[in-house]
Formats: structure tokens, sequence, C-alpha cells
């Protein structure tokens, strides 16, 4: 299910900039995000601090006052060491995804800097690895939670953002036996395209 979700997003954020400008009565951004994500250092130690990519798209129709929002957000922490009674030394990585849609509500009193705040519905998967003894083991869940969040657009030349993005998600998800938390906070910088 999680899978044909992100196949859809990604057909939408693609084709929808292309439909809904030749109507003119439709603004929207495209944006790609670098940036990190911290998960909770109690549930993922060490490998609690991840390096994070994503897509973040919004679209309104001029009437509308709040435009719809679709994000995808994809993380991974490095192969982090750790020392264990039983397992000895060894590595432990985790890896997310944030499917993420809901409602943006973008300020557009000035030209060309436009905060935003959004939120709504995260559905999340997680992965922790272990490798260790010379073995490697996985285990992975999807949860479904909520994200919030907010930022600032500049943009400049009529068309190309440049911006600020800071969120917060939450989702339970299984591993290993152990319920924890795949969602975080999330820090980075936006670059794309406004119509």
């Amino acid at each position: 299910m999680y899978r044909a979700l992100i196949l859809a997003t990604v057909f939408t954020i693609v084709s929808a900039p292309v439909v809904f400008a030749q109507e003119g009565e439709w603004t929207g951004n495209i944006n790609g995000f670098l940036g990190a994500k911290a998960l909770n250092n109690d549930d993922w130690s060490p490998a609690e601090d991840e390096g994070e990519i994503g897509i973040k798209f919004d679209i309104r129709h001029k009437s509308w006052p709040i435009s719809l929002a679709i994000d995808y957000n994809y993380a991974q922490s490095g192969e982090e060491n750790f020392s264990d009674p039983f397992l000895g030394n060894g590595t432990f990585q985790s890896t997310t995804t944030e499917l993420n849609i809901g409602i943006r509500k973008i300020w557009e009193q000035l030209s060309n800097i436009r905060p935003f705040i959004g939120g709504g519905i995260s559905f999340e998967s997680a992965k922790g690895e272990v490798k260790a003894l010379g073995q490697s083991a996985s285990e992975s869940d999807n949860g479904t939670g909520f994200w919030f969040g907010g930022g600032v657009y500049w943009t400049l030349a009529e068309h190309f953002n440049l911006g600020l993005d800071l969120e917060v998600s939450s989702a339970n998800v299984t591993i290993a036996g152990v319920d924890v938390n795949s969602g975080g906070g999330h820090f980075g910088f936006l670059a794309g395209y406004h119509w």
C-alpha cells in the first residue's frame, strides 16, 4: 500500500504543475528539500541523526485561502558504532521515509517573501539494521501519524524558490518488538519552482 501511495504521489507532483499552470487560475510550488532529521534518542541511539532529502509540493486555486500539500521525505543515518555485552562491537543504521499529506497556508502579502505553516497526516516507514558478529539483520514497519511545520519561501525572478523548512512528525512503529517513534524533527533548505 505504501509503495502505491508513493508512486501516486510522485506522479501527481510531476504532472500537476504542467496541467494546472495552463489553467491560469492555479498557483503552487514544487521544491527539493535537503536537510537533517533528528529521531528520538531513546528509541534510535546511536543512529538518531539522519541526513534527509525530499520533495515538497503544494497547490491551490487562486480563490482558496489554503493550499493542498503533498511531501515525501527519505532519511538515513550512517552506520553508527555500538558496543554490546552479548553482540560485541557492531554497527546500527536507521532509515525512515514519510509521505505527508495535508494543507499549507502561505502568506503572500509581500511580493517575494512568503512565510508558511502546514500540517496533516503522515504515512511513515522505518527500518533498523544491525551488523554484528559477522552477520546482518534488519527489521522494518509502517505507521500512520501526523506532521506539522512551517518555513519561508523567497521567490526570485517570479518563479525560482529558495527557502527554509522546519517540521515535526510522529508515528508509532514496532522494530524488533519495541514500539518506537519513526518521526522526528526536520530542518533543511528548499529550492524549486513557483507558478
